[in-house]
């Protein structure tokens, strides 16, 4: 790590900082139910589409027993939250979701 950044790079960067949505999502007691695998699948189908319309900047799957992904969204937090409630697995249980407000830095990417 360097210790090179200046106190002006740094709030030159935060004056650049947008307001996002993360969501966080969470496994939830009815994960393995009938008909959870298809219920999945219409939960994926819904957060890719999400992010081809540019309502999710970066979509994140989780692989683990407890978390199951994290989105930053490009919508108010209050929006974020009223589509996350509408997800399919968050409808049957499968999944809980976290919303908060955060900020980010346009042009910020991960990695190709």
């Amino acid at each position: 790590m360097s210790n090179d950044v200046t106190d002006d790079q740094i709030q030159a960067l935060a004056a650049t900082a947008r307001p996002f949505s993360f969501a966080q999502l969470r496994w939830g007691p009815e994960r393995h139910q009938d008909g959870a695998d298809a219920i999945e699948r219409q939960h994926q189908r819904r957060m890719v589409s999400l992010r081809a319309e540019g309502v999710i900047a970066v979509l994140c799957p989780v692989v683990s027993d407890t978390v199951a992904g994290v989105a930053i969204m490009t919508e108010p937090h209050e929006r974020a939250q009223e589509i996350m409630a509408a997800d399919p697995c968050v409808q049957a249980g499968m999944m809980t979701c976290e919303v908060h407000p955060c900020l980010g830095f346009p042009g910020d990417a991960l990695p190709q």
